[in-house]
């Protein structure tokens, strides 16, 4: 004999509860900018469990994907932080420059960080095309993939900056340069002749200590919050 389930009014309370903030969130839009996404996701997950952020984390994630611009994804692991974070809602294109048209038609994308493709470069002649984030957003683990988009990223207090050189000193040069300007560099890939190296903080384009580091040519191609 089948029994029915019991009665669980609380639950489904909260379960409503949960739909109807969702349902909220969803007709109040996207925000301003990465910067302002980046300072609100921090408020939501201050004093949750790790359990609890996780969760947190991955619904306000689909919500931004339905409310924010549409998103690209080039590579495999792009596609598999994308499902993680966004759901899997966005589209897979062949190469990281269909992805890079995308964004100068509106969208943003997801790019993998990937050896022999330096795909970044194209940003030191694009400064409208801006990095505002990169996955995993955690301080424990290197990107392994950038958001592109046509907004400038902000400071959000705990930030990462990219920066890109053609200098062809050793790594461990370039990162004493950088460190003897004031800046604190790592090296984080290398292709096509030129090296993307992250900076602790955020560092702005114009900042007068990237004046004198080498490089004939470099730039600053964006910031990305960490969580």
């Amino acid at each position: 004999m089948l029994v029915p389930p019991e009665d669980d009014p609380r639950r489904l309370a909260l379960d409503k509860a949960v739909a109807d903030a969702v349902r909220a969130r969803l007709a109040a839009g996207a925000r301003t900018s990465p910067d302002a996404d980046a300072l609100a996701l921090r408020e939501a997950l201050t004093g949750l469990a790790p359990a609890e952020a996780v969760v947190v984390r991955a619904v306000l994630g689909r919500i931004d994907a339905v409310t924010g611009e549409p998103l690209v994804l080039w590579g495999f692991a792009s596609q598999t932080l994308a499902a993680d974070r966004f759901g899997l809602g966005a589209r897979a294109v062949a190469e990281p420059e269909q992805a890079l048209a995308a964004v100068r038609d509106g969208a943003r994308a997801l790019i993998d960080l990937a050896p022999g493709k330096a795909w970044w470069s194209r940003l030191l002649a694009e400064p409208a095309l801006r990095v505002t984030a990169a996955l995993p957003d955690d301080r424990r683990a290197l990107p392994r993939a950038l958001m592109v988009e046509r907004r400038d990223p902000g400071p959000t207090g705990d930030d990462r900056t990219f920066w890109a050189t053609d200098s062809g000193l050793p790594d461990a040069r370039v990162v004493a340069a950088l460190g003897a300007a004031g800046l604190a560099a790592s090296p984080l890939i290398a292709a096509g002749g030129l090296k993307l190296f992250i900076l602790a903080g955020y560092v702005q384009p114009m900042d007068g200590r990237l004046s004198s580091v080498p490089g004939t040519l470099s730039g600053v191609l964006g910031a990305a919050p960490i969580f």
